[in-house]
C-alpha cells in the first residue's frame, strides 16, 4: 500500500515560484509517479511524471516551467513550479503506480493507482 501526502501549495502573484512536495510511504521504490492538477470545472490533467530511472515527461503547457523530481531517503516527490501562470491555478495532486524498471509512466489518470488529498495553488495576475 501507497500513501501519499502531499504540501507547498500556497498563493503566489504570475511570475512566481512554488514548491510543492509529497511525502510518500510503502512501495515507492518500485513504483512510476507524477503530479496532477485539476482546476474547478475542469478535468484532471497529468503534468510531469518520473520513472524508476528518473526519466521524466511533462504536458506542454509546463514545459520549461516546472521540474518533477524524487529522493529516496527520505521518500519524497517535488514538483518546482517558476513563472507560474494564472492559468496554473488548481489543486496539485501527487500519484503514483507500480510499475517496472524502464517503463515509461505516461500522463493519463486511469495509469495511476495511488493518489494524494492535493494541495492548492493559485496564481494571481
Amino acid at each position: 500500500q501507497v500513501q501519499l501526502v502531499e504540501s507547498g501549495g500556497g498563493s503566489v502573484q504570475a511570475g512566481g515560484s512554488l514548491r510543492l512536495s509529497c511525502a510518500a510511504s510503502g512501495w515507492t521504490y518500485s513504483s512510476c509517479m507524477a503530479w496532477f492538477r485539476q482546476a474547478p470545472g475542469k478535468e484532471r490533467e497529468g503534468v510531469a511524471t518520473i520513472a524508476r530511472d528518473g526519466k521524466t515527461t511533462y504536458t506542454d503547457s509546463v514545459k520549461g516551467r516546472f521540474t518533477i523530481s524524487k529522493i529516496a531517503v527520505p521518500d519524497m516527490l517535488y514538483l518546482q513550479m517558476n513563472s507560474l501562470k494564472p492559468e496554473d491555478t488548481a489543486m496539485y495532486y501527487c500519484a503514483a503506480v507500480v510499475c517496472s524498471r524502464g517503463s515509461s509512466p505516461g500522463l493519463g489518470r486511469s495509469e495511476y493507482t495511488y493518489w494524494g488529498q492535493g494541495t492548492q495553488v493559485t496564481v494571481s495576475s
